[in-house]
């Protein structure tokens, strides 16, 4: 999931092992906000859960960002910043940058600013989680074309996770495969911010053989 803005509770989620979420969570990045998602995640039924922020997570990056943090943690999730963890052997890195958007959260300008923190993903990552998407891959939006970063792009290619899962993009929403890696658009909402795009339940086995498919039973 991606890019809820507070209308999680619009969703049925259907059980897992690895429940992934790639930030905006909120709608205008308050702790009341990240309460309620809190809430939200400690509810369902998965093995293990893993969380990043994303632009309008502004409670993640300013002062309150301990407190958001442990909101998070206390519900049973693992919160990345720039940061990896191992689940099973599956090797994940979570980041909430995202080329430079208006004056929201975790913007970087693109360059050297923003290749720093893609630089650090390891490269035996096997599930990458970003906010914003790598250029020209379930990117573009309505007005503008393609936003995704370029720099991503080419070190996603270059480390070839078995998955790469992002949002940011809300028009971008769907599944891609580009270079034998399988990509997910996992926003949410709509355009007009609308809860319309379901979840995305993946089998990691499909995954292993070199592409992701939907759950039947999933949403």
């Amino acid at each position: 999931m991606s890019d809820t803005h507070g209308r999680h509770g619009s969703f049925e989620v259907p059980a897992g092992d690895l429940f992934l979420f790639a930030g905006d969570l909120c709608g205008s990045g308050t702790l009341v906000e990240v309460e309620s998602f809190a809430s939200f995640i400690a509810g369902l039924d998965f093995r293990h859960k893993v969380v990043i922020a994303g632009n309008h997570d502004f409670a993640f990056e300013g002062d309150e960002r301990r407190r958001a943090e442990a909101l998070v943690r206390d519900a049973g999730a693992i919160y990345l910043n720039d940061a990896g963890c191992e689940i099973d052997g599956i090797r994940i890195w979570g980041s909430p940058i995202q080329p430079w958007f208006y004056d929201w959260a975790f913007n970087r300008r693109r360059g050297a600013d923003i290749r720093r923190h893609w630089d650090r993903i390891p490269g035996d990552t096997d599930i990458l989680v970003t906010h914003g998407p790598p250029h020209g891959i379930l990117d573009a939006t309505e007005d503008s074309g393609p936003q995704g970063c370029e720099d991503l792009l080419e070190v996603v290619l270059a480390i070839k996770p078995r998955l790469h899962v992002f949002g940011h993009i809300h028009e971008g929403y769907g599944r891609a495969v580009a270079d034998g890696i399988p990509f997910v658009n996992a926003s949410n909402l709509d355009l007009r911010y609308e809860p319309v795009n379901p979840p995305v339940a993946i089998e990691w086995d499909g995954i292993a053989k070199g592409g992701c498919r939907r759950r039947e039973s999933g949403a």
